[in-house]
């Protein structure tokens, strides 16, 4: 179970890299695109201390596209970690947390993992659309991509 969660994050890791390679491609990138891969980074942030039960970091840093790369690499390294140790137990374990709007809610380390994979999916189809309406040609980062190339 736990190798299908890691070949979905490491397609993770390789689309959020696909995509900073665009943004850093594109002579002066839309800043709301620059924004939303800070998002995606501090989400991933977000959700992993939020199983571990650590103290939860913003969900919105506002961070430079270096920033951005060396948030990448650290959560490729971190979930990588944590899918290692992953057991099917732990992964229907409850999570309680508090959202941003302080609403206190519970799911399953398991759908946690897809959120975080969808959520990113999500925003980099958005950071596409800025750059390709500003004039700039963004990362291709479909997962049938990743297969192709033997990255997941």
């Amino acid at each position: 179970m736990t190798d299908n969660y890691q070949r979905l994050f490491d397609y993770d890791a390789w689309a959020n890299g696909e995509t900073l390679a665009s943004l850093r491609a594109a002579a002066n990138p839309p800043e709301k695109a620059r924004k939303l891969l800070g998002h995606i980074v501090g989400t991933e942030r977000l959700w992993l201390s939020r199983i571990e039960g650590t103290k939860t970091p913003a969900v919105w840093p506002d961070l430079s596209l270096a920033e951005c790369g060396a948030g990448i690499e650290e959560m490729r390294g971190r979930w990588a970690r944590f899918l290692e140790a992953a057991t099917p137990e732990s992964l229907s374990r409850a999570i309680e947390y508090t959202n941003s709007k302080g609403e206190r809610w519970t799911n399953r380390a398991a759908e946690i993992l897809m959120h975080v994979v969808l959520h990113g999916s999500y925003h980099r189809g958005q950071i596409a659309l800025d750059l390709r309406g500003a004039g700039f040609e963004p990362a291709y980062t479909d997962y049938i991509e990743a297969a192709r190339r033997g990255k997941v």
